[in-house]
């Protein structure tokens, strides 16, 4: 019996295979992401990875905001509407003594003029906060009855 060794081939399009002259612009993308890591090391400043998801839809009465904030307490979660933004702020502490360790979040989006900011209401459940933010009466749709003659 006879081993035979495979190779991986050094690249698998056909650009580089000769068959079809190679573009200028093939894997540029990664040649810019590569530059924006050097210049900015760490987490990308223009990803949202250290950020928690947040999903905002609304209705006819309210606009909602979910945001999945799994091992934040109640307490390390400080909710503030300023100039029209609202800003979250959590905190996550995972273990004890040395191997203490502590990641903050942050979000600010910006808000509507319909949104009534004195009625905003927070509720955590299972690591997932809800924020109800009602519209004013202005901005709510209004029913015009037809009148005939």
């Amino acid at each position: 019996m006879r081993l035979v060794h495979y190779r991986t081939p050094a690249s698998r399009s056909l650009a580089s295979s000769g068959l079809f002259p190679r573009s200028p612009w093939t894997d540029w993308d990664q040649e810019i992401d590569r530059w924006f890591a050097s210049a900015f090391p760490g987490p990308s400043v223009f990803s949202t990875a250290g950020a928690p998801p947040v999903d905002l839809y609304q209705d006819a009465d309210n606009t909602y905001v979910r945001v999945e904030l799994p091992g934040v307490a109640r307490e390390a979660i400080q909710i503030e509407v300023v100039d029209g933004q609202l800003n979250l702020r959590a905190e996550r502490v995972r273990g004890e003594g040395d191997a203490r360790e502590t990641v903050a979040f942050s979000r600010s989006i910006a808000l509507s003029d319909q949104v009534d900011e004195t009625a905003i209401r927070a509720q955590l459940e299972h690591g997932v906060l809800r924020l109800t933010l009602p519209k004013s009466e202005t901005a709510k749709p209004r029913r015009i009855a037809v009148n005939g003659a």
